[in-house]
């Protein structure tokens, strides 16, 4: 006989396997069992990010020492008791898989009891198997203790991440059940040390607690309610919008789910504010009768499948249009000033709420553009600044009146590449060498850069160079017009420069003269511990100096002075995105976190040598064509296209 039944405890390691993956997942099992049993304060604390201890206290509703020794055992649940509950769930837990799943892979203590004024029960496991039962003292509630988590399953226990990473996961699923329950007060210990505490009060107060008064300032609140469901939560306004995943939360009947179809009405209510990659902020609640959903997917209990999809999608998206259709979203773009570098930087002004169609606060767009003055929204007359550079007009006229502003040159002039070096006997033919600092006279330039009050003496005679709304690098080359990514052409520069002090070391760094603390969470400390001489590597000198504190001594030279706690949380976070859904190694990762958070962004305004210099940088790589993503940097449109655009035979 080939076929068997498999032992009861191999088969109970192999369900276990399924509903507890990680710490996270014991995690959530015990908070949800604490939230259904009606705890109003919840303690969770861990150790070595849950993999030494996991342990919750509440004080729920407790039990007695019958139903104690009753809720261990497999598919025990006090949630359901018949078929047709199936169709009425609106507890969080519900399957009775999780003690006993736990109790399977872990040590497992459990001190439970109904009435302060009686003993309380206590049970201790300590291999799956045996079960000893004591008295304790007056308590109710019930403190629960899971220990060496997979400590009888080596293979899974090996698989577990570091402590940063598991801790941020625990992290993640604290704060979305906090989310979804305001009303309760919840505390997180890691390693002994209080690091949140989320006391109870509304939704507006929790978001405040978990993601600052500044999320809370920039979100949307929005509200619907019909006879077939509900939807209510708060919105993110663009200045929320991430590049990664992360900050989507979805309640169904107070429970967090993953729904494509949700999701994905959400995202096209958004369309008009995101560009492509970006994703919103939101937190949304969403109330349906539990028979027309099914929660009973996967034992996760986060997958969920909707009896009406079109209906819910059509519903949600609704909903969410109207909220951001009552708000004047579009955000009004200002130059602000680096006072420690002289930099322009493309910001955005604070969003405010509008009436419909009200838009008084919108610059007047006068039909002279030579007169550049606007009302404001109390109806003053105001100027703006004096311009500077090349304008959106000035793009207009080179592209669309070159005849009225463009001294022409012979048309079978060869115009040179403006970056090529190139070797020859006549002086005159050869192009512009920006690294020499040389700069041909005979190149042929439009004198429409006459009208621009020049930086320097060289602006008049430089070839054509142009930032495109702060974007785009355009320069004139051979064979008709290149146009460079700036931020993903410094994002190539500064992988290969990364990847070249990772592996041979001699990092440029400056020194803070007033050294930098961060505050930040466990997790992020724990992974500087783990990361360090990788960071060292680049340039970034830092020190831990508590829990939940780092100081920052040196950064690298490529980082602005006033900007180091941003970029540096940013390439800790895209570091443990790339580790969690790329399969890299660590110099790998780091060279792209780096070059990824530390690059010039999109409104970055840039000065003419800026572009000069990043230019030659670019071309100086192994690969200036691609950025260390795939994305491409360089796109060229050649001059027989321009000719074939505008009709030209000749």
């Amino acid at each position: 006989m080939k076929i068997r039944v498999l032992p009861e405890n191999i088969s109970s390691k192999i369900a276990a396997g399924e509903v507890i993956q990680r710490p996270e997942s014991a995690v959530k099992e015990l908070m949800e069992n604490s939230i259904d049993a009606g705890a109003t304060h919840i303690e969770l604390m861990v150790r070595n990010a849950g993999k030494s201890l996991i342990r919750v206290v509440d004080n729920g509703d407790g039990m007695g020492e019958e139903d104690a020794l009753i809720c261990i055992m497999k598919h025990a649940t006090s949630k359901i008791s018949e078929e047709k509950d199936l169709d009425a769930i609106k507890t969080l837990g519900f399957r009775g898989e999780a003690l006993s799943s736990i109790v399977a892979v872990a040590q497992f203590e459990m001190k439970t009891g109904t009435d302060n004024s009686e003993l309380s029960t206590i049970l201790k496991i300590e291999d799956s198997r045996t079960i000893l039962k004591e008295e304790g003292g007056y308590f109710k509630g019930t403190d629960i203790s899971v220990k060496n988590l997979f400590y009888n399953i080596p293979a899974r226990r090996n698989f577990l991440k570091s402590d940063s990473t598991e801790l941020r996961h625990v992290i993640d699923t604290f704060q979305k059940l906090a989310l979804g329950k305001p009303e309760i007060h919840f505390t997180l210990y890691s390693d002994d040390s209080k690091i949140l505490d989320y006391l109870p009060g509304s939704l507006s107060d929790r978001i405040g607690q978990v993601f600052g008064e500044k999320s809370f300032n920039n979100i949307i609140q929005i509200e619907e309610k019909t006879e077939y469901l509900n939807l209510s939560g708060f919105l993110g306004k663009p200045a929320l919008v991430k590049k990664a995943r992360g900050d989507q939360y979805l309640f169904l009947n107070g429970r967090f789910v993953s729904s494509k179809q949700v999701n994905f009405a959400v995202f096209n209510a958004y369309e008009n504010f995101l560009e492509k990659g970006d994703y919103p902020f939101f937190i949304l609640f969403l109330e349906i009768d539990p028979a027309k959903i099914d929660v009973n997917v996967h034992p996760s209990k986060l997958e969920v499948r909707f009896e009406e999809e079109k209906d819910i999608y059509n519903f949600v998206n609704a909903v969410v249009r109207k909220g951001l259709a009552e708000y004047d979203l579009v955000p009004s773009l200002s130059f602000s000033t680096n006072t420690l570098e002289g930099h322009n930087r493309l910001g955005f002004d604070n969003y405010s709420r509008a009436d419909k169609s009200d838009f008084s606060d919108r610059p007047a767009v006068q039909s002279d553009l030579s007169n550049r003055e606007s009302r404001n929204q109390f109806g003053q007359m105001q100027s703006s600044s004096k311009r500077v550079g090349i304008n959106d007009n000035d793009i207009d006229l080179i592209f669309g009146a070159l005849s009225r502003n463009v001294e022409r040159g012979p048309e079978d002039e060869d115009v040179s590449h403006p970056f090529d070096e190139q070797s020859g006997g006549d002086s005159q033919s050869q192009s512009r060498s920006f690294k020499s600092g040389q700069i041909d006279q005979d190149v042929y330039t439009p004198k429409i850069f006459e009208r621009i009050p020049a930086d320097d003496a060289e602006t008049n005679s430089t070839p054509f160079i142009i930032q495109l709304h702060n974007k785009y690098i355009l320069c004139q080359i051979k064979t008709g017009l290149m146009i460079i990514d700036q931020h993903v052409a410094h994002e190539r520069i500064l992988y290969e420069m990364a990847k070249k002090q990772l592996t041979q070391g001699f990092p440029l760094f400056q020194q803070l003269l007033f050294p930098k603390v961060v505050s930040t969470d466990p997790a992020r400390v724990m992974l500087v511990k783990e990361i360090q001489d990788y960071l060292q590597r680049l340039g970034f000198i830092v020190k831990v100096i508590s829990k939940t504190d780092l100081v920052v001594e040196a950064i690298p030279s490529q980082v602005k002075t006033g900007e180091e706690e941003k970029i540096l949380l940013e390439i800790l976070d895209q570091y443990i995105e790339n580790r969690q859904e790329k399969i890299l190694d660590e110099t790998e990762n780091m060279a792209k976190s780096f070059s990824c958070k530390a690059a010039i962004k999109a409104g970055d305004r840039l000065s003419q040598e800026e572009m000069r210099r990043l230019i030659d940088e670019l071309f100086a790589t192994e690969n200036p064509y691609v950025c260390p993503h795939g994305r491409p940097v360089v796109l060229k449109i050649s001059l027989d296209e321009f000719d074939r655009r505008f009709g030209r035979t000749s």
